[in-house]
């Protein structure tokens, strides 16, 4: 694990004064900010005002304004901004990586080729996808239309901003909804410099609305708001909890993209070396701060040991370090907070007995300054342990022993999240019918790419609902039936039969 020191910054300060609400640059109506600090100098990089519960109000009323008169434009003219948006995005492709890797700290180019180009990769299969997709059917008797849900609140996250913010507004505008969004108060510039490109796109007034400020007052306020007609979050499993109890009251849909804690499976009969070297560095992506990170890597007992090994050298093979230098693979996390509770995490698995192989609590040699944590390995770990049940959120990797192929399977199911997973073997028919039984929403089988047009979500508390692809459209619309008479099917797509 090499370290590498600090180099110059290129993103100039940020600090905005408005929120964009019902079509224009609008000033709260409090007085508090949020500062944005760069978790590699911690300096602050800008500031966006802490709205408040009468902001998200007016939000969202813009919004219910606009929701008619948007829902009856033709569907065409709802592409039309997008496709605006994505020739901006385009252009501005390499600014946006810069202030993504300044706020979040991801090396920059992961921001430029992940980050940015997956949410590029949003956007255009939206715009290929949504004409084709069938809006109205004749099944029978009846005429099954699909209409958009209403007004959607958008909360999203810190650790992967800009893709998490497109992956929810697109469909949500193709399907003819208005949004408030609400984007993470750590790292929300990359949100306002995509509302810059949004006043650009033509949009009606009150189409999109950005208001910023904390979960528990901006975010409480658009959950539990009678005109909201729906909540997409992606988040914590505690805030997406406190949504659905919000929601409750109005009886709102609840779209929740939640954590976890997925398993990596090393069947016998796999390449050791790649499957466990794979698995580490998908574990440290972006620091380890990804929900769909492969924290828990399930080795056969009889290999465990070359496992262990195997997972040190490719841990400490890591260069950490300075974001913006291209021999760095992991910049820092993303706050003191979230190294604070990496490092308790790795405390807590030193006490609980398991062996701490390379890493460890202390920064990185020679980056004292900045938010970073070594990628960390620790051995002999049970599944009862509460790094192995946790979600840490940093570059941390347990790798945990099996006995045969049934008890990799009770492992890897022994969880209270289902999000992601993988399955590695010689044999893909094998590795497939193992992926079956594993209780998540994705599993990788080899190494498999990530598939922008699949869908993606999760079982059990890693949340519910799906986004991406057609699942992700379908997610912002109610279905109704018109009884007509008997009929042969008919479909009809992008509105013309």
């Amino acid at each position: 694990m090499t370290a590498t020191m600090p180099i110059t910054r290129t993103v100039l300060p940020d600090h905005r004064d408005s929120m964009w609400i019902g079509g224009a640059w609008t000033r709260p109506s409090v007085d508090e900010r949020f500062t944005v600090v760069d978790p590699t100098t911690e300096e602050v990089i800008g500031s966006v005002p802490a709205g408040s519960a009468m902001d998200a109000g007016r939000a969202v009323h813009a919004a219910a304004a606009a929701f008619p008169g948007w829902s009856a434009q033709p569907l065409q003219a709802r592409l039309r901004p997008l496709r605006k948006l994505l020739e901006l995005l385009e252009r501005d492709a390499d600014g946006f990586a810069d202030l993504i890797t300044q706020e979040v700290g991801m090396p920059r180019q992961l921001s430029r080729g992940v980050q940015v180009e997956f949410a590029l990769g949003v956007l255009r299969s939206y715009l290929e996808l949504v004409p084709n997709h069938p809006f109205e059917q004749r099944i029978g008797g009846s005429l099954v239309i699909r209409e958009p849900i209403g007004v959607v609140g958008c909360i999203t996250p810190w650790n992967v901003p800009l893709l998490l913010v497109v992956q929810k507004l697109v469909p949500a505008l193709a399907a003819g909804c208005t949004v408030v969004l609400k984007p993470s108060e750590v790292t929300p510039l990359n949100t306002f410099r995509l509302a810059d490109l949004l006043t650009e796109c033509d949009l009606p007034p009150g189409v999109v609305n950005l208001v910023s400020g904390s979960g528990p007052v901006v975010g409480s306020a658009i959950a539990s708001h009678p005109d909201v007609a729906m909540v997409s979050l992606t988040g914590s499993a505690r805030a997406g909890r406190h949504v659905s109890a919000l929601a409750a009251d109005s009886v709102k849909r609840v779209h929740l993209e939640l954590g976890g804690k997925n398993a990596n499976i090393v069947l016998d009969d796999a390449p050791l070396d790649r499957a466990v070297g794979a698995g580490v560095r998908q574990a440290c992506f972006n620091s380890g701060q990804a929900c769909l990170a492969w924290s828990r890597i399930l080795v056969q007992r009889s290999r465990y040991a070359e496992a262990v090994e195997i997972a040190a050298a490719t841990a400490d093979s890591l260069r950490v370090g300075d974001p913006f230098d291209a021999g760095v693979d992991l910049g820092p996390v993303v706050s003191a907070v979230a190294r604070g509770r990496i490092r308790d995490y790795i405390l807590l698995g030193e006490q609980e007995g398991a062996r701490l192989v390379t890493g460890g609590a202390a920064p990185p040699p020679g980056l004292d300054r900045g938010f970073f944590v070594r990628p960390t390995v620790f051995a002999g770990v049970h599944n009862d342990m509460r790094i192995a049940r946790e979600e840490i959120f940093g570059p941390v990797v347990v790798l945990i022993p099996y006995q045969d192929e049934a008890d990799a399977v009770r492992i890897a199911n022994d969880s209270e999240y289902g999000l992601h997973g993988a399955v590695w073997s010689a044999s893909e028919e094998r590795a497939l019918a193992v992926a079956r039984r594993i209780r998540t929403g994705r599993v990788d089988v080899n190494g498999a790419p990530f598939n922008l047009l699949a869908p993606f979500g999760g079982y059990k508390q890693s949340g519910n609902g799906r986004e991406l692809g057609s699942w992700g459209l379908e997610s912002f619309c109610e279905v109704k039936s018109i009884q007509l008479g008997e009929s042969d099917v008919q479909v009809t797509v992008g509105g013309t039969t």
